[in-house]
């Protein structure tokens, strides 16, 4: 069995008196999620979330570690899969998506992000970040 980890962060930004929150889609797979990635060599959790959002979307954030979330899968028969996510505020708003990982990039009303999110982990991880977010 291969173990995998990866470590991400719901990213999220005032906007209009609204809380929204970072979501992008995937060029792989096609479905919208937050930003993650593979933990490198001696990296924490924090330094790989941090890492994999400025590489994926180019925004800066300041990591909330307040807030942790694992969620565990298999996405190949003999893999397992454990995913980190924080929250994070966006330091800047304006992002350029990774050319040869994602499609897509978009903020999303954090009271929307159901309705755009493929998975019901995803969906349970924006539920319970609403009481993290101040």
């Amino acid at each position: 069995m291969l173990n995998e980890k990866s470590c991400g962060a719901l990213v999220y930004r005032k906007y209009h008196g609204n809380t929204e929150i970072l979501l992008i889609k995937h060029i792989n797979s096609g479905h919208w999620s937050f930003p993650k990635g593979h933990v490198e060599g001696n990296e924490t959790e924090v330094e790989t979330a941090m890492r994999e959002i400025k590489e994926e979307t180019g925004i800066d954030v300041i990591i909330d570690q307040s807030f942790r979330e694992t969620v565990t899968y298999s996405p190949r028969r003999d893999t397992h899969k454990e995913v980190v996510y924080f929250i994070a505020k966006a330091k800047n708003t304006d992002y350029t998506p990774q050319e040869d990982e994602i499609a897509d990039i978009k903020w999303v009303e954090i009271g929307r992000a159901g309705s755009v999110l493929a998975y019901e982990n995803d969906k349970s991880i924006v539920n319970k970040a609403k009481n993290f977010i101040p």
